[in-house]
């Protein structure tokens, strides 16, 4: 993610984005945000959605959540941190699975492209080679 789109997500959430500068025996965020800009505003909704949560359910034992990961990885968006509850985690899991139908370079609609690696793309960011998905392959029949 470039280095503007980065510094909004940290100025705008900073206490989920608290070690994004921290030691790297501590936490991987000190690598910034390793996926592409077009994922910026499903990270952006998902951490308006997780610090809403945790400031309206403040007098809760919830801990703040404070990220430890975010990357893309086998296509998909994977967001990893400390703290949260389980409503949380549910949020990560969703943003994680809807990743991989928004374009990682542009946030267009996308899906799942394999040839080299696995990632996400719209038609405009896929190479000839990738213009596949797993829906779009076709099941030989055992008959």
């Amino acid at each position: 993610m470039n280095s503007q789109l980065d510094t909004a997500l940290c100025e705008k959430y900073p206490k989920i984005f608290v070690n994004r500068h921290g030691n790297v025996e501590t936490t991987a965020m000190c690598w910034g945000f390793e996926c592409g800009d077009g994922w910026y505003d499903l990270i952006d909704t998902l951490c308006g959605e997780i610090q809403h949560h945790l400031d309206r359910n403040a007098s809760k034992d919830t801990k703040q959540f404070v990220a430890v990961q975010i990357k893309e990885k086998f296509g998909t968006l994977r967001f990893y941190g400390d703290g949260g509850d389980d409503r949380i985690r549910s949020f990560i899991w969703f943003a994680e699975s809807f990743s991989g139908k928004i374009c990682e370079q542009c946030g267009s609609p996308g899906k799942i492209r394999r040839g080299g690696y696995i990632h996400t793309a719209c038609d405009a960011h896929a190479r000839p080679a990738e213009s596949y998905s797993d829906e779009d392959e076709d099941i030989e029949s055992t008959d």
